[in-house]
């Protein structure tokens, strides 16, 4: 996930996208806790989109 495709989405999807976000890194810890996870990057990845959404809804509050 780009983070100019991240500015272009509206507030109410941007929550969205964040509460997908929580769940999908959820289902991968458990995954990774019972070695059931076969692409553990992943994990790092969606730390990294959850980061970027929370910034974007930072910066538009802030505006």
């Amino acid at each position: 996930m780009k983070a100019k495709d991240v500015r272009k989405m509206s507030d109410a999807e941007l929550e969205a996208k964040l509460t997908d976000l929580k769940k999908d890194l959820f289902t991968l810890r458990m995954q990774h806790a019972t070695n059931q996870l076969d692409n553990p990057i992943r994990i790092s990845q969606v730390r990294k989109d959850i980061a970027r959404v929370q910034t974007v809804i930072r910066e538009k509050a802030g505006q």
